[in-house]
């Protein structure tokens, strides 16, 4: 029961705070975030919304708006101060689905809109809607219930703030004078310092004795007072000053420092700018009146079938209050019998899911996962609450990273979050029973649920999110399944049964095709499959055009079980070894014997065809736990590639060390990732002459380049002069010269490798290549599609390395074509004006 106030004639008049939303009103126990549950904010209560506006919950003034738009406060006219916090982790969403209706400053009365928002998408994209309302800690006043849970209307009392008497109200700390420090730090939290860090910071400094404060430009706020740290707006990046005197000054600001440049589990990227128009940012779109998606191509090919929509269901389990030592028993338990499951996948599966399996294996025992989790049981999370404020931080600060394969990684903890949830609840996952035909719709995939579907019935893949390089999308690749990504919520206007042509090679989606349509896209996919099978016929034999010039068709590698694949597809070699399946999800380097090993058993596979391995090429945002790389504002254009060997020279050391040892001598060749000089390729050079003669060995090594930012495509000919091969990587040679990130969803359909720019820097690495007579390949994405294969050989390229699937379909196509007819093609591709036009002319070619 709700005690009625309390009759205080010293006490003054207490302020009714009413709803700020329509629907289920709680206590803060129910929120399943520590940050609201325990109070470290304010006392308060919380609202699970069924509309999408929030009001003013008393008359006063806006103090704090986030710039996400997702929180806001309100100080009402004695200074109490209300914060109303919309949903959990919805920071992350960087504005989308909200539209704030005031500004700092602006005088609201009680039910003045403050924030309309998209509660359907929000509902979506966030764990949870539930919105804390707080009293944020004000001496002068305290909290008092007056309505039960249950059903709540914007604008019901739901809470009084009473007064407190002088003798009630906490007492400052009086701190003695003593020694002052400060120090300067440029903060790396991905969405700045929100309410959440800004309990941290507040909880890091109890008990110390000293006066602290942060200072950003010429404002400061009291370390003490979360919301008075908010009013800062402390975002990604900003440069603040901390500050202390006192007895413990030096302790305080070195805490605080530390616990900033940790990042708190929100390290990365500076987060897409704030959309703050009256109208929600996620809205579902007309379809096109000719009824024509467009979207990125992950996995290219052609379906014909119906729609069938695919929505996550959410995993309801209900916290339970459980002792530190029953929680964790508990989550041990759980990863232990999905640990079970793991092995047993990876024992029935091979190649791409075998791979990716393994990775979910491993990033289940990842030390920082398990010590997280730990951290937050002790302070009386239960094993459900735990788990989550151990994947939840991570996930989000991948997709913030700034690098898109780390960024991928962000789906697989959120499919292990889901997948250890569901066994602490006691339920098994429905398998995803669809008919035959069915093109799959659907916002986002798990690995897990993709590698549980039956390919013979699914013929295709859409969803709204995603980018091209996540594990979904190489999975789609590895299954033959034509897939397009960051489609939009277009895709929600489209009922089941609906007949699609999915036309992933193209990147587009034709919703309701007329019967010409259909018929014609029918007839395309039965030629198509009669062609792939003539081209596995005859996969195995060397490649040659049709007027006998030879092209070498490798194909790009990741494991042992890829290259299986690729030699059973008629690979000739590999013309890329992405090294990182040895470097992350792990504690410490792999030592020179275990990447030996591992170099080995590929070696072995190829069964002595070359063998190119890049040099390891990882970002520079931590990830890998023995890497100590500083936070990067822009991890893209930091540590990348070989600055990473360069900054850790006995990494550098080992691996080649490790690829000299593998036999035959000569086998493995050796390729360094982003150069963009030749002073960089002289410096491998160095080292590997060095160690090529401590081991003995005999004769040159091949050393080439990986031609992937418009520097090292502008000085191809000095690069060539030393370099023995040029391979040219069209992802990252295709996102640095359009200035756009490739894992950005927002952008990602207009990252297209076939863009006159980047054309034009392919055909001066060809010019650079042959004014020194050195070969030059190409192992990025524009290897495997074939409207840009014909472009390549015509600009002079002589090496192709695709994905191990695709390489009997690159063979065939190559020996159908002639060099003369390639040249004129691909002058003709030079001459266009858009990546559209260039596509046009590409498919008139191959028609």
């Amino acid at each position: 029961m709700i005690s009625p106030l309390p009759n205080d004639d010293n006490a003054g008049a207490s302020i009714a705070i009413g709803a700020p939303l329509t629907g289920w009103l709680s206590g803060l126990d129910e929120v399943a975030d520590p940050v609201f549950a325990q109070r470290m904010l304010g006392d308060g209560v919380a609202i699970d919304p069924t509309e999408g506006c929030l009001v003013a919950p008393c008359d006063g003034e806006v103090s704090v708006l986030q710039p996400s738009g997702h929180a806001v406060t309100i100080i009402a006219a004695e200074g109490a101060q209300i914060l109303m916090h919309i949903g959990l982790d919805t920071v992350a969403l960087n504005g989308e689905g909200f539209a704030p209706c005031v500004a700092v400053g602006d005088r609201v009365r009680k039910g003045d809109p403050l924030i309309r928002f998209d509660l359907d998408a929000v509902v979506c994209a966030a764990p949870a809607v539930i919105t804390p309302v707080l009293l944020l800690e004000t001496p002068g006043y305290a909290l008092v219930r007056t309505r039960e849970d249950g059903a709540v209307t914007a604008g019901d009392d739901i809470f009084a703030l009473r007064p407190r008497r002088v003798a009630d109200a906490p007492r400052a700390v009086a701190q003695a004078a003593g020694e002052r420090a400060e120090r300067i730090v440029v903060v790396p939290l991905a969405h700045g310092i929100h309410a959440r860090p800004a309990a941290r910071l507040r909880d890091a400094v109890a008990g110390l004795s000293a006066d602290i404060t942060l200072r950003k430009g010429g404002r400061s706020a009291d370390v003490r007072s979360p919301v008075g740290l908010l009013t800062l707006a402390i975002g990604f990046g900003d440069t603040i000053t901390i500050a202390a005197e006192g007895l413990q000054a030096e302790e305080a600001v070195a805490a605080l420092a530390a616990l900033i440049e940790s990042g708190m589990g929100e390290k990365g990227h500076a987060p897409a700018p704030v959309q703050t128009s009256a109208a929600p940012a996620i809205a579902a779109t007309t379809l096109p009146a000719d009824g024509k998606l467009a979207g990125v191509t992950a996995s290219p090919g052609l379906a014909v079938g119906h729609a069938r929509r695919f929505v996550l269901p959410d995993v309801e389990v209900h916290p339970v209050r459980e002792d530190a030592a029953d929680a964790q028993a508990r989550l041990d338990a759980a990863r232990a019998t999905l640990a079970a499951r793991l092995d047993a996948e990876v024992a029935h599966s091979s190649g791409a899911q075998r791979a990716i399996v393994e990775a979910h294996r491993a990033m289940l025992d990842d030390a920082g996962l398990l010590a997280a989790a730990a951290e937050a049981i002790g302070g009386g999370a239960s094993a459900v609450e735990a788990w989550r404020a151990a994947i939840r931080p991570q996930a989000e600060a991948l997709r913030a990273a700034g690098d898109a394969r780390l960024a991928e990684r962000a789906d697989d903890l959120r499919d292990l979050e889901r997948r250890v949830l569901l066994i602490l609840a006691g339920r098994e996952e429905a398998p995803l029973a669809l008919p035959a035909g069915t093109i799959l719709i659907a916002e986002d995939l798990l690995p897990s649920q993709l590698m549980a579907i039956d390919p013979a019935n699914v013929l295709g893949l859409c969803v709204e999110r995603g980018g091209p390089t996540s594990h979904v999308a190489i999975l789609a690749a590895s299954m033959g399944l034509p897939m397009l990504v960051a489609l939009g919520p277009v895709l929600r206007q489209i009922d089941d049964e609906t007949a699609l042509v999915l036309d992933a090679g193209l990147g587009q989606l034709h919703v309701g095709p007329d019967d010409a349509a259909l018929a014609q896209a029918t007839a395309t996919v039965a030629e198509r499959a009669a062609r792939r099978a003539a081209a596995k016929a005859t996969a195995a034999n060397p490649c040659h055009m049709a007027d006998g010039t030879r092209i070498e068709v490798f194909a790009n590698l990741g494991s042992r079980t890829d290259a299986e694949l690729a030699v059973a597809n008629g690979a000739e070699g590999s013309g890329l070894l992405r090294t990182e399946f040895l470097f992350l999800d792990r504690d410490t380097a792999p030592s020179v014997d275990e990447q030996t090993a591992d170099y080995q058993a590929i070696a072995d596979t190829l069964d002595g065809r070359p063998l190119i391995v890049r040099l390891l090429d990882i970002g520079g945002d931590k990830p890998a736990p023995y890497l100590p790389i500083a936070a990067e504002e822009n991890p893209a254009l930091g540590l990348r590639g070989i600055r990473v060997g360069f900054a850790h020279p006995q990494l550098l050391e080992d691996q080649i060390r490790a690829i000299l040892q593998v036999q035959p001598v000569g086998q493995c060749r050796i390729m360094v990732p982003m150069i963009a000089g030749v002073d960089e390729l002289r410096q491998v050079r160095t080292v590997l002459e060095r160690i090529r003669v401590e081991l003995g060995i005999i004769g040159r090594i091949e050393l080439g380049v990986m031609v992937e930012t418009p520097a090292a495509a502008a000085t191809a000919d000095l690069l060539a002069a030393e370099a023995d091969f040029l391979s040219i990587g069209t992802n990252d040679l295709t996102q640095y010269t359009l200035a756009m990130d490739r894992g950005n969803a927002a952008v990602a359909s207009a990252v297209d490798g076939l863009h006159p720019a980047v054309l034009r820097l392919i055909a001066d690495t060809c010019r650079g290549a042959r004014a020194h007579g050195r070969w030059i390949g190409v192992c990025g994405g524009l290897a495997s599609d074939p409207l840009a294969v014909p472009i390549l050989l015509g600009l002079g390229v002589t090496e192709l390395s695709a994905t191990p699937a695709i390489v009997p379909d690159i063979k065939a196509l190559v020996s159908s074509l002639t060099r003369e007819a390639v040249r004129s093609h691909a002058a003709a591709a030079l001459g266009c004006a858009t990546a559209a036009d260039v596509r046009s002319l590409a498919r008139e070619f191959t028609a």
